[in-house]
């Protein structure tokens, strides 16, 4: 059953194919040049060429059918594949048939056959032929009436017969005519056929819009169509048939400098319609999909598909290249500029490529840093793809700057490749930083702040790069041309990479200032306070040398504090509003006034007694556990801005620290 489900897939996209290809002939085809040139041929005089708007007409009815084509059902789509491929051995039959009468003729021997041995090859020829067509026929068409397809043997029965060959030369044309009447007549039976099935659709379009709406027919359509496939194996089509082309006419092989060429010229070749564009906008989203996803295999092996088994990625890809082919006029140019152009927009495909690899990486990447996980094949191939994705993105923008005349396309081109490569770089700092402090066995001092900081400084270069690129377009489209499509890029730019980072960061600097001052508004425990407490920190579960009193009484570390408010303004144990230094007056180094009983007995009821030394969380033993949990600290799960969300705590620790839990 799976295997007729892929034939049918299959069938449902190479059946359609020729459609789309007809389409892309027919745009190609300019009917007025064409009547141009029969004028000033010798064809000028035949009645065919004379009725010009005739062949225009034939020109839209050939649009119509294409898309009739393209449109059909399945099943029904297969049925006229096979009518047609009947057609097709029917006239095979007249052409053996044919060659036979004129073979016969050439020879003028009307003897008895089995009397002379050329004439009997050639009837035995014909005739295997014959028998050929007639079983294909009848099995394609499921009849087992095989005597309406044996008119083409009539000549072959009045040469056995020793008919004149004179004669026979009419009975093969009367055996001819017969085949026309046939296919005439079912022609005319199935006259009614496309209005029944043009009906019927009508019918049911008028019955999913009514109940679904316009846009559930359109993804119906495009589902059941496959576009996308359909479209990436028509310009594979076209692009194998232009490299075949060329290399058919060509007897010395091509340098390295030629074959490049070849491929940028074969590419603009195939892309001069919109068809065309649209395969190659399709083609270049599946390539960009498989990059992805051989990148994320790279780095997680199978379970990459066992977390992920859709991803939806490279459509950007393609929407990109698309955008900039619009933009540029890309199927009006010349083949040489068409290429040269083309070049820049897939260098900028790339760049974008690039970065979505950088996506899959940097939290695979930081989870393995941050992991007590030892395989070192895991770590070379993340560290690996690392520095690949930080020398590759700028030997790319060197090879710009040296072979191109610098300007706004190229300059995002260049932007993008450099952001990348600090993007990795800043990767790398933190991955080396954990790694680290697997090493020494204990947390490094404001690791936090360290990682604020690296991903700060990323995105204020990043931030400072978006602005010069807007600047620099700005600038190009006041004093240079100008252009509705590039003014919609650059104003989407401009509150994408712009506006939005720039609020993004600004509301990520407020938090994190909010979050220090409380924590300079509140009280440090002393060393007798630490002493009576004589507990873990509930946030990171290892032993308090120093901590904060929160307006609660509850004590935890300043730093695991801090991360917690990055998140939420609550304490993590009863969730009381946290407040500053001037909402909290009188507030010294004393300890905090106690809460209400109400809370204190939540509190003691969610704590409950403690737990044996087997029942533990980890860390909340002996010294020596602490330094296994150091990782919760330091390794907790970091943002861009550097803040931390509430971890799940394995089984054994969920009911002994039900508050952290439930915060």
């Amino acid at each position: 059953m799976a295997a007729k489900e892929k034939l049918e897939a299959v069938l449902n996209v190479a059946l359609r194919v020729p459609s789309i290809m007809l389409l892309d002939v027919l745009y190609r085809w300019d009917v007025s040049s064409f009547f141009q040139q029969i004028q000033r041929s010798s064809l000028n005089n035949n009645p065919l060429f004379q009725y010009k708007y005739l062949a225009l007409n034939m020109h839209y009815v050939g649009y119509i059918l294409s898309v009739v084509l393209l449109t059909l059902p399945r099943q029904h789509l297969v049925q006229l594949y096979l009518y047609f491929l009947t057609a097709l051995l029917l006239y095979a039959g007249h052409q053996i048939s044919r060659d036979y009468v004129r073979s016969e003729l050439e020879s003028a021997y009307e003897g008895p056959m089995y009397l002379e041995p050329l004439s009997l090859n050639r009837f035995t020829t014909a005739l295997i032929g014959q028998l050929v067509v007639c079983t294909l026929c009848s099995c394609v068409m499921k009849t087992k009436q095989i005597w309406l397809f044996s008119a083409h043997m009539l000549p072959l029965l009045a040469r056995l017969c020793l008919v004149p060959l004179e004669t026979i030369v009419i009975i093969n044309k009367f055996a001819m005519i017969f085949t026309g009447l046939e296919v005439l007549y079912f022609l005319g039976s199935n006259l009614l056929v496309p209005y029944n099935l043009a009906k019927s659709a009508y019918r049911e379009l008028v019955q999913v819009v009514e109940v679904y709406g316009l846009l559930a027919l359109g993804m119906s359509l495009w589902n059941q169509l496959v576009v996308p496939v359909l479209f990436m194996v028509f310009w594979l089509v076209l692009f194998a048939l232009q490299i075949y082309s060329y290399f058919s006419t060509r007897d010395q092989p091509a340098s390295r400098e030629r074959l490049l060429f070849l491929f940028l010229t074969s590419i603009a070749e195939c892309c001069s319609t919109p068809y065309s564009l649209l395969g190659l906008v399709f083609t270049v989203s599946f390539v960009a999909l498989g990059v992805l996803t051989l990148c994320k295999f790279y780095l997680q092996g199978y379970r990459a598909f066992m977390n992920d088994p859709a991803m939806n990625r490279g459509m950007t890809e393609g929407v990109t290249l698309l955008i900039l082919a619009v933009q540029t006029g890309l199927i009006e140019l010349q083949v040489v500029h068409r290429a040269f152009l083309l070049s820049i927009i897939l260098f900028i495909v790339v760049a974008s490529i690039l970065q979505s690899m950088l996506e899959i990486a940097d939290p695979i990447v930081l989870a393995l840093g941050a992991s007590r996980d030892k395989s070192l094949w895991k770590h070379f191939r993340a560290v690996s793809l690392c520095l690949f994705l930080l020398v590759f993105p700028a030997y790319m923008a060197y090879m710009i700057c040296q072979f191109f005349h610098m300007d706004f396309w190229l300059l995002i081109i260049i932007s993008s490749s450099i952001l990348t490569s600090l993007q990795v770089l800043g990767t790398l700092f933190i991955y080396v930083l954990f790694m680290v402090e697997e090493f020494r066995k204990e947390p490094v001092e404001n690791m936090d702040d360290v990682i604020y900081y690296v991903n700060g400084t990323y995105r204020l270069l990043e931030f400072l790069v978006a602005l010069c690129v807007v600047a620099y377009g700005v600038s190009e489209t006041i004093f240079g041309e100008w252009t509705v499509m590039g003014s919609m890029i650059i104003f989407i730019h401009s509150y994408y990479n712009v506006w939005l980072r720039a609020q993004l960061g600004w509301k990520s600097f407020l938090l994190r200032r909010d979050a220090v001052n409380k924590i300079k508004s509140l009280p440090i425990a002393t060393k007798e306070q630490l002493e009576k407490h004589n507990d873990i920190c509930a946030i990171c579960y290892q032993d308090m040398k120093s901590a904060v009193i929160t307006p609660c009484s509850h004590f935890f570390h300043a730093g695991c504090l801090k991360k917690w408010l990055y998140v939420q303004d609550t304490c993590p144990l009863c969730h009381c509003h946290l407040k500053n230094s001037s909402q909290l007056p009188g507030l010294g180094t004393e300890p905090a006034p106690q809460p209400p009983a109400g809370a204190e007995q939540n509190i003691a009821l969610q704590e409950g007694p403690e737990p044996p030394d087997h029942e533990r969380p980890p860390g909340t033993g002996t010294q020596e556990g602490s330094g296994d949990s150091s990782e919760h600290v330091s390794r907790s799960s970091v943002s861009q801005e550097g803040a931390v969300e509430p971890r799940e705590e394995p089984q054994s620790a969920k009911g002994d620290m039900c508050p952290v839990e439930s915060a």
